[in-house]
């Protein structure tokens, strides 16, 4: 039996990095563990906060949630927060259960320059975590510190959608509402090696609160940079009540009887796709095809090659959490009702989360790889039925009604947030539980596998373990907490209809789009064309054109549009439009049947997805997904793309121009006039 303990220098790191969090995960609810409360596994490490700096207290409405520790430098204006982020090659570790030890690893990485070096090096493959209020704005500098000369970037590029300049980059907010030009949420930039640049993001004073994450978006390396572990939250956090003619922000109503919030989990899933190479070139692999590192050598990430449909699960990598393989979550309770924040920010890979009761003799994490397959150790580990948890947010986006359910499909550049409340003291195990071809991104059925576990300790109240009385648990708290935080003009409204079926229409961000507000329609095709060399990843039968404008939108306009997949060959794939969120209307199988209220029986993606606000959203192949969008507040150009990040590379992707109308109501196009 292998079981690795934390070492004394790696301690001290977890503990400083709850030490520098305190005063942060005081206001969401997470206990900061003291060092003598560390078990033996490797727990899941917090996720640094971005260091920001106040010159003076901010104004009474955004006090509450500015939570992340100051540094001595740069000093930045109230309400501003100010995030140096350098991009480089980082030397670190993954654990690697097959082989019970550490792999090294040289991956090109976000460096926060103010953390502190102990904290930086907790988890080296996971950007830090920025934490704002509405109103606010967010200064992210980008210092490309990646080398040069850049063999995968020649100065004459003749096809642009083959995988490209690996070194350029730049940033995207992925799901803010804010401008994408300028230094906004802008992605069609590059910030080339020993350049510098700043990001601003002036965020609105009503944008939603929520769950959000940033990334590279640079055309022709975005799958590269994502797999090598660029990526971290956006925590938006709002302090607005709801009165009975607007709605609030969900923050205020999970809070506890203390009066602090539901205790918080930032979950960051990634697919760290790293290999090592002998000395002819070729991929070390062991007798079963699963990548291997030997001691002496780096796992490196410097192609597409093993970037095709199917390669995640031969690697026999494990998706990580927040930079950790096979972690424990410390300090959950019996009866207590936890807020936990998942983003799937890996590339291409569908995960199937589930939470499962482990057997009394529940065998340490690491012993997985001791078993002949990793269904075999979760057969025996991991009997319990699926733990019915609670989605109260998609994509950041408050639903309108809670979901019960056992498991969450997550594709990539989904987030949700769950309501967990663990009935029983024990061990949970988290697992990406197997997914039928049907759900999957890459249209067969992935392997189940384990992805790390939650201790829980025995709490004050019994919890009833089936789902009847677990809803009725958390209904139960949740009105509790109406009636203490909610103002008195709505508290009743507010109770009500968390009792019936545990609705949150005081809460959701944008009103309903009906059918009578719609002005123009939109159609959108995704297909793969296997006849040419290379493969042909394409939008509407084209592949990405950098300087052509697909889709001409106007300012105002309402849109009903309706996506689609090519059933030849069959791949389903995740739309992702950037700026403004769409609102889900009907998900309609090949026979016509929609599927957005109850889903089907071998499929629960489509569940309790009408009516529902998200910015990412799986089409599958045959299915027609309607849903209607916004577009409010920004012009300029963006892009919309298939969120299996290769597929964007490789083509399947179009720019997006949102314009002025004219005395007529169409697009203006044109400057000085439009003459």
């Amino acid at each position: 039996m292998r079981h690795r303990t934390f070492s004394p220098a790696a301690v001290s790191a977890a503990a400083l990095a709850a030490a520098m969090a305190a005063s942060v995960l005081a206001a969401s609810g997470a206990a900061a563990q003291a060092p003598e409360q560390l078990a033996p596994e490797r727990l899941v490490p917090e996720i640094p906060d971005a260091r920001i700096q106040r010159a003076a207290p901010p104004p009474d409405a955004i006090r509450p949630f500015l939570l992340a520790a100051p540094a001595p430098s740069p000093r930045v204006a109230p309400g501003e927060a100010a995030l140096d982020l350098a991009i480089r090659y980082v030397d670190g570790t993954i654990w690697d259960p097959a082989e019970g030890r550490d792999d090294a690893a040289r991956l090109r990485a976000y460096v926060d320059l103010n953390a502190p070096a102990d904290v930086a090096n907790v988890a080296p493959y996971v950007g830090p975590t920025i934490q704002v209020a509405p109103g606010e704005t967010v200064r992210v500098t980008l210092h490309n510190e990646l080398p040069v000369p850049d063999q995968s970037c020649p100065e004459d590029i003749t096809d642009i959608n083959i995988p490209h300049c690996f070194n350029r980059t730049n940033l995207h907010s992925h799901g803010l509402w804010v401008s994408p030009t300028g230094n906004s949420d802008n992605v069609l930039i590059a910030i080339d090696p020993g350049v510098s640049f700043q990001y601003e993001w002036n965020i609105p004073a009503d944008h939603p609160s929520g769950t959000f994450w940033y990334h590279p978006h640079l055309h022709g390396g975005v799958a590269l940079q994502v797999s090598s572990g660029m990526a971290g939250f956006i925590v938006i956090r709002g302090d607005r009540l709801p009165t009975p003619e607007t709605n609030g922000d969900i923050d205020t109503l999970l809070m506890r009887a203390d009066g602090q919030p539901f205790t918080e989990r930032l979950v960051l899933l990634q697919q760290n796709q790293y290999a090592c190479y002998d000395a002819q070139g070729n991929l070390e692999t062991n007798p079963d095809g699963t990548y291997r590192c030997d001691p002496g050598q780096a796992g490196v990430i410097e192609s597409y090659d093993n970037f095709s449909p199917g390669d995640w699960a031969a690697s026999g990598r494990y998706t990580s959490i927040n930079g950790e393989i096979l972690p424990t979550f410390p300090g959950a309770e019996t009866g207590r009702v936890e807020r936990w924040r998942i983003a799937h920010a890996g590339i291409r890979d569908t995960i199937k989360l589930e939470f499962r009761k482990a057997a009394d003799d529940y065998q340490p994490l690491d012993t997985v790889a001791d078993a002949e397959t990793d269904e075999d150790w979760l057969a025996a580990n991991c009997p319990g039925e699926p733990l019915t948890t609670f989605a109260m947010a998609e994509d950041g986006l408050t639903r309108a009604r809670i979901q019960p359910r056992t498991e969450s499909v997550l594709q990539p550049g989904y987030r949700t947030d769950l309501l967990v409340v663990f009935p029983e003291a024990g061990s949970y195990c988290v697992i990406d539980a197997a997914a039928p071809a049907s759900t999957t991104v890459s249209g067969g059925a992935e392997s189940r596998q384990l992805m790390g576990a939650v201790e829980v300790a025995p709490g004050a109240d019994a919890v009833p373990a089936d789902p009847t009385g677990l809803t009725a648990y958390l209904t139960a708290a949740l009105v509790a907490a109406a009636n203490r935080t909610m103002p008195a003009d709505v508290r009743e409204t507010v109770a009500a209809d968390l009792l019936a079926g545990l609705r949150l229409d005081k809460f959701v961000p944008h009103p309903t789009i009906e059918a009578s507000e719609v002005t123009g329609t939109q159609s959108l095709a995704f297909s793969i064309d296997t006849t040419t060399s290379p493969t042909g990843f394409l939008i509407d039968g084209q592949a990405y054109e950098p300087d052509r404008v697909d889709r001409l939108l106007t300012l105002g306009g309402v849109d009903e549009w309706t996506l689609t997949s090519g059933t030849n060959p069959a791949a389903g794939h995740p739309f992702h439009i950037h700026v403004n969120p769409f609102q889900v209307v009907e998900i309609l199988n090949p026979d016509g049947v929609d599927v957005s209220v109850a889903g089907e029986p071998d499929d629960t993606q489509y569940a309790g997805m009408k009516g529902v606000w998200k910015d990412t959203l799986f089409v599958k192949p045959g299915y027609r997904v309607v849903m209607r969008t916004r577009y409010q507040r920004y012009i300029g150009e963006f892009v919309l793309h298939c969120h299996i990040l290769d597929h964007e590379d490789q083509g399947m992707m179009q720019n997006v121009m949102i314009a002025l109308p004219n005395a007529s109501g169409q697009a203006m196009t044109g400057g000085h006039g439009a003459h």
